[in-house]
């Protein structure tokens, strides 16, 4: 974990820069393996999944109202939900939260890219925390059910986007969290041995920035069917579309 510490003299074959990524040392080794691995599965597969399930807001209502329609309606769905979402996520967080209070930025004494991201990563970690917990709570367990009524899950959040101060949280939330889960990927295979070598570090970089990006253009515009003039004032309650191959009926909201 880096430090605050005044920087050492470089010695020979030594290089500038952040020190080699390493394995937790002791009880903990076990714990940061956990909580890198909870990252990337099962907690970055639902991100990636819950990216794209509300892109299908971009549809309209009805189509958004069949998504949430049909993964609550997956065979043991409360079981996957607890299991695979709320579980590894409240590990990764507060153990994620535990890591990031103990270690310490060294920025001001080695003001380079890897302690940048360090930093960032950290950041961004402490928003996704805060935004998770209520995002949770008010979309999830406060208001109407959307299990049982997934025509309201349009409305809900539009209803809750029509903050503007909601608005914003919502916009560096998802910043905040694609950043940190693309970071993550390049961390973890830094960390378990995928990318060996600065070289391979470099370009799985690249790979990682793209994802990141594609994500957060992918949210951001989900963001935007809910915020946008194609369907200002959704019904509070719609009946989920059939997905048949029949002429769709005109849009009410144009």
């Amino acid at each position: 974990m880096a430090t605050a510490v005044p920087p050492a003299s470089v010695g020979p074959g030594q290089r500038r820069g952040v020190q080699p990524l390493r394995a937790g040392q002791g009880h903990s080794f076990l714990l940061r393996k956990l909580h890198s691995l909870s990252g990337i599965v099962p907690i970055g597969a639902f991100l990636i999944e819950h990216i794209l399930s509300n892109f299908e807001a971009l549809k309209g209502p009805a189509a958004y109202a069949a998504q949430v329609k049909f993964l609550n309606a997956l065979p043991f769905v409360r079981v996957l939900e607890w299991g695979f979402i709320f579980i590894p996520l409240a590990y990764h967080a507060l153990y994620g939260l535990y890591i990031a209070l103990r270690g310490k930025s060294n920025v001001i004494y080695y003001p380079w890219a890897g302690n940048w991201l360090y930093v960032v990563q950290r950041w961004t970690g402490y928003i996704a925390f805060v935004y998770i917990i209520q995002h949770v709570l008010r979309q999830r367990f406060l208001g109407v059910s959307l299990p049982e009524h997934p025509g309201a899950a349009f409305a809900k959040v539009q209803h809750e986007l029509a903050n503007p101060l909601m608005l914003a949280v919502y916009v560096i939330a998802m910043l905040a969290v694609c950043f940190h889960f693309s970071y993550g990927i390049w961390l973890f295979c830094a960390k378990w041995g995928i990318t060996p070598g600065e070289k391979a570090r470099r370009r799985f970089s690249y790979v990682c920035t793209a994802l990141g990006v594609l994500l957060a253009i992918l949210g951001l515009a989900s963001l935007y069917a809910f915020v946008g003039p194609n369907y200002k004032n959704a019904p509070e309650d719609v009946a989920p579309a059939t997905g048949s191959l029949h002429a769709p009926a005109p849009n009410p909201y144009a």
